[in-house]
């Protein structure tokens, strides 16, 4: 009878994983999800860049073709990225701020379980009458519109994705109110908590709007209404200023827990405490804060009043300044380090060099009267695939490699992880800086076609996608590897770095920044 039960409260097997509510399993099938998502959003990219690697049309229809872009950020953006880093948080947080798990174990489950259902609606509707989505991920009206049976299904999808996102946030924010270490101050904790605490409030605030604009849209196709039909007294602008004031704050909940993870790496792999912790800590609240009110610099070309545009321009450029902060720091944090070069650090330091160059390509958007030259064109996919790709990506392998051997108990094969960083980093370059010299030729984006004039470019851009997405085999090949063995992993995992804990690198120790506890 008492087996029985026992058994009943830790079930095996499959049911585990179903029914689990320990921070440590929801975390494993986050990062599980989300890697299973990268790589079908990953196929989808190699449809596009299959269809670009020559001039004319040769493999997809324009309208699959279309479908491929929109599917490709849609699952890129709420399958692989942010549950990725929701993935580190359920499994880093709790330990991090010295918690026994997190705050709501059950919304913690449901939250994960939402999303593998809206995965599979989004995906669905590749086999619908009529195709999957064209419009978009940011679903414009009126083109979205012309969607067929599979619109309600998009428009469910993107509801169930908010939704869990939103319940995971709550759960982030709990845990960290409620939940810390006796002594730890919030100035205490380390960067990756702060930045996805203050991730989890841009959901929150942001997420709602999204579902009000997919809401209207599915409204104005289904009960005639006329939110954003002209013909019916609506605008469909107005449809782009409710999204991108989701849109935009949405980027910088895809690059903030990338900040995170990379200020954890960096001071551990050059032995020094980060360098200015307490600014490290406004320059991201600053971030978050000026997020909200750059919306319409995605709206340039609309036609808005001068005044606008000067705000909107002086607004966007304004939060250069904290992210210069930002990479001064990390810098400043290597400086005159005792600096080893293993995987994460690599991950990291690529990190810093190449997210620095899809920061200056938009600065160079944020530039009014420059970017109508840019909009549109694959300039602009050369700037945000500099962020996402070598930004968010590159942190989140950074933190896998940082963090496997925490929590499989085994070291990875370092060889095969240098071996991986560099034929990422010599083909994500070969993918995507092509594209500024295609886009700032006018070359534009989201078209399955293209004059001769851009071949080579394009040639070269298909080559390295292919390039980079088979070298993630290699990855998923270091991690099964891990998982089944290698050699055990010590409290001191990191050789060389005796003494390091694993959350050593944020804050620094107690005498760096205040009165050590023998002289009070």
């Amino acid at each position: 009878m008492v087996d029985d039960h026992h058994h009943e409260e830790h079930p095996g097997g499959l049911m585990r994983w179903i029914t689990t509510t320990n921070h440590k399993d929801i975390g494993t099938l986050y990062l599980w999800f989300a890697l299973i998502m990268f790589f079908i959003g990953g196929i989808m990219a190699l449809i596009i860049r299959a269809e670009l690697f020559q001039p004319g049309l040769q493999f997809v229809e324009p309208q699959f073709f279309n479908s491929m872009t929109t599917l490709h950020a849609l699952i890129m953006i709420f399958g692989a990225v942010m549950p990725a880093f929701t993935g580190l948080a359920n499994w880093l947080l709790p330990m991090m701020v010295g918690a026994p798990d997190m705050a709501l174990p059950r919304l913690n489950n449901w939250s994960f379980w939402l999303l593998p259902f809206a995965g599979v609606m989004l995906l669905a509707t590749l086999f619908m009458p009529g195709g999957a989505p064209a419009g978009g991920w940011t679903m414009y009206p009126p083109l979205v519109l012309q969607t067929g049976a599979a619109f309600p299904f998009l428009i469910f999808s993107v509801h169930l994705l908010g939704i869990s996102s939103v319940l995971g946030s709550i759960n982030i924010i709990a845990t960290i109110f409620n939940m810390r270490a006796p002594g730890m101050t919030l100035m205490k904790m380390p960067l990756f908590v702060w930045t996805m605490m203050i991730t989890a409030y841009l959901l929150i605030a942001t997420v709602p709007v999204l579902a009000g604009a997919v809401t209207m849209l599915l409204t104005d196709k289904y009960f005639h209404t006329s939110f954003f039909s002209a013909a019916g007294g609506g605008d469909p602008v107005m449809f782009q200023h409710i999204f991108w004031f989701f849109g935009h704050p949405e980027v910088y909940i895809l690059i903030l827990p990338a900040f995170g993870v990379v200020s954890q790496i960096i001071p551990t792999f050059a032995r020094k405490p980060l360098f200015g912790y307490a600014s490290m800590v406004y320059a991201t609240a600053s971030i978050a804060f000026l997020s909200f009110i750059v919306w319409a610099h995605h709206m340039f070309t609309t036609g808005m009043p001068l005044a606008g545009e000067l705000f909107f321009m002086f607004s966007t450029m304004l939060i250069a300044v904290p992210t210069g902060v930002k990479v001064f720091n990390w810098t400043a944090t290597m400086w005159k380090g005792s600096m080893t070069f293993e995987t994460p650090m690599l991950f990291a330091i690529g990190f810093l060099v190449m997210f620095t160059i899809g920061g200056f390509s938009g600065l160079m958007l944020a530039i009014a009267p420059a970017d109508f030259q840019y909009h549109d064109t694959y300039f602009v996919v050369a700037h945000f695939h500099y962020v996402l790709v070598t930004g968010s990506i590159y942190s989140l392998l950074a933190a896998a490699y940082f963090w496997l051997p925490k929590w499989t108990g085994n070291m990875y094969n370092e060889k095969l992880g240098k071996l991986h960083f560099w034929l990422s980093t010599i083909f994500v370059n070969l993918t995507f800086f092509p594209m500024h010299f295609t886009g700032l030729a006018g070359m534009p984006r989201r078209i399955p076609d293209y004059p001769m004039q851009f071949a080579e470019f394009n040639m070269m851009s298909s080559i390295g996608a292919f390039g980079f997405g088979l070298s993630q085999l290699l990855f998923v090949y270091i991690v099964l590897q891990t998982i089944r063995g290698g050699r055990k992993a010590t409290a001191q995992v990191w050789e060389g770095a005796e003494g390091l804990e694993w959350t050593l690198p944020s804050p620094p120790p107690y005498h760096s920044f205040s009165t050590p506890p023998e002289v009070k």
